[in-house]
């Protein structure tokens, strides 16, 4: 009695995602799941008393296909390997910000086909051989989540499969002459296939030439193929989870982030950072949720996860949806979306100049979750808002001047509904500038109307040298347009600094104090050095300074180092500089004898 994820799924009334992150170990079916899971598992023959990794994950055994026993998903280093080997390739071909436009898609395309390979091999168990399987796919694509055509199959990209390719109007044969001109082929069959994929995996020309050379060598380009077609890496259904894949994913994104600059950190929140921000907002089967620079959609993509992690046997996903101005980024939060099996609606636009989301009356649109980390310090001209046609400043505290970080606050409001709650992510600075100064100070003056209101719950300040656009460190700011009864004229302020481990070449939050750190956060209950709870009074009285290093004591560094170990430390620089400079010098002499 072998079922498939999609018919297990079926039959305990969960969605497939549930049953995959099961069979992955991420979490663990409910009490009266697993009762059916092992009634089919005794059903089936499967002995679930003698072993115990057997009966800890009784939905592994039930789910086995007919081609053999289910192998372990591959741990996050190997695939994260693949993937960096795979930028390798090319790295002398184009600098980050670029390469990642040529790899994402490709690691995509690797996705829909041996995904395509996964459900033909699923149809073939039920129509006899993969020969049949192909000839009914063909005639009803709807059988499958996207139909991808013979040259789009990784197995002729990869020339491990023949395929006939098929004579022009001239009756010259279409073979392309090399890989980048079948990758590019590739991916324009799939988008006339697969339409509501334009714009997302035929982003490039893997074929693209300027000035008689190629932008990207094929040889270098098919090394980057025969990476992805390592067996060890397969990215079917069975292979991998979707949120393992997806964070496979962000560690890509993260890489690219790490070379490319100011423009990074305006695609990329690092991973803990998103989790934390939805773990705080605990979203709900159902609930609307939206960001309005989302990037590559990695803070929605988080929101579905922990409310797939809250609640394992929700059959109602969360609505989810985005606005990106670039182009490459909106494609990439496509990719994203579709590779964690999730529907998210993302439009295209400046949301400060045209939200795209609105009611029928033209007004922007409420949501129950927003979360966002839009440009920090935006410069903002408010002679362009000054008329808003959304009224979303002047209702709101005012028009803000030079830093437009309250201005995507008071967007953030008019983005929320009756009931709804925000956490968006903002330089230490928009917490506390202008509190103390003699002058008249519009931010100040903002940050007044909101705590006036009772509409600010909380801020956290994050460690240092998490971004990869800035060393800064960052805060959550979250919003409750209806706080509940114990939280009313309050704010939490929650100094999180301290909880970091020191990486290369950033920093990053342990994954273990991510939900620990949350759960502190929603008790909102003082913890020395870490959280206060402050009332509006206080917040009046100080000005609205909301930075939390502000109230929460800094805790003492117990540590000393040594005279001894001061002086050895110096020696030992003083040896470097040394070394460094008598190979520096040579080089220096003969830039000298050049002139």
């Amino acid at each position: 009695m072998n079922f498939t994820q999609e018919q297990l799924a079926e039959r305990l009334g969960v969605s497939f995602a549930t049953v995959n992150r099961w069979e992955g170990g991420s979490n663990l079916p409910q009490k009266a799941a697993r009762e059916v899971i092992m009634a089919l598992a005794q059903e089936a023959g499967i002995d679930t008393d003698g072993d115990a990794g057997e009966s800890s994950d009784p939905a592994a055994g039930v789910t086995r296909r007919r081609r053999g026993s289910a192998t372990a998903a591959p741990s996050t280093k190997p695939m994260e390997q693949m993937l960096w080997d795979a930028a390798c390739s090319i790295r002398g071909e184009k600098d980050a910000p670029k390469f990642k436009d040529y790899l994402l898609p490709l690691l995509f395309l690797k996705r829909l086909s041996d995904v395509f390979d996964d459900e033909i091999a699923r149809l073939a168990e039920d129509y006899g051989d993969r020969d049949t399987a192909l000839e009914i796919a063909e005639g009803d694509h709807s059988l499958l989540r996207f139909y991808m055509p013979p040259e789009a199959r990784w197995g002729a990209i990869s020339g491990r499969e023949a395929i006939e390719w098929p004579l022009d109007d001239k009756g010259q044969s279409t073979k392309p002459r090399d890989i980048g001109e079948h990758l590019t082929k590739a991916v324009r069959a799939v988008v006339k296939q697969n339409p509501m994929l334009s714009g997302v995996i035929d982003v490039v020309d893997f074929a693209a030439e300027r000035n008689g050379e190629r932008d990207i060598n094929p040889a270098k380009l098919r090394l980057v193929v025969e990476t992805f077609s390592d067996p060890r890496y397969r990215l079917g259904l069975a292979d991998v989870q979707p949120d393992f894949l997806g964070r496979a994913y962000e560690y890509l994104l993260r890489k690219f982030a790490e070379g490319s600059g100011q423009s990074a950190g305006e695609f990329f929140t690092p991973t803990e950072v998103g989790f934390l921000m939805a773990h705080i907002m605990r979203p709900r089967p159902g609930e609307d949720c939206h960001d309005y620079a989302c990037g590559s959609a990695g803070l929605l993509v988080k929101l579905q996860l922990v409310a797939r992690e809250l609640d394992p046997t929700a059959k109602v996903p969360l609505k989810l949806t985005g606005q990106e101005l670039q182009a490459e980024s909106y494609a990439v939060a496509q990719m994203n979306g579709i590779i964690h099996d999730m529907e998210i609606e993302i439009a295209r636009g400046d949301t400060m100049i045209n939200p795209k989301f609105r009611t029928n009356e033209g007004k922007v649109r409420g949501h129950d979750i927003v979360v966002a980390n839009p440009m920090w310090n935006q410069p903002f001209a408010p002679d362009v808002f000054a008329n808003d046609p959304f009224d979303r400043f002047r209702t709101a505290g005012g028009v803000t001047t030079g830093k437009g970080d309250w201005a995507w606050l008071q967007h953030t409001l008019a983005c929320l509904g009756d009931n709804g709650r925000a956490a968006v992510v903002l330089d230490t600075g928009a917490v506390t500038r202008g509190s103390g100064s003699k002058n008249e100070d519009k931010e100040r003056n903002i940050r007044k109307w909101f705590v006036d209101h009772d509409l600010i719950d909380g801020v956290i300040l994050l460690p240092e040298n998490l971004f990869y656009n800035t060393n800064a460190a960052g805060v959550i700011v979250v919003l409750n347009k209806r706080k509940p009864a114990t939280r009313k004229d309050k704010i939490v302020l929650f100094n999180a600094s301290k909880i970091v481990r020191k990486g290369k070449p950033k920093n990053y939050i342990p994954e273990d104090a991510i939900r620990p750190l949350a759960a502190a956060y929603l008790k909102g209950e003082p913890i020395d050095g870490e959280i206060v709870v402050i009332t509006r009074q206080q917040a009046e009285d100080a000005d609205y300074n909301l930075g939390p290093s502000r109230w929460v004591g800094q805790q003492e560094d117990k540590t000393h180092t040594s005279i001894q170990e001061l002086v050895a430390r110096a020696d030992q620089l003083s040896e470097e500089s040394t070394r460094l400079w008598s190979q520096l010098q040579p080089m220096l002499l003969k830039l000298g004898g050049s002139r």
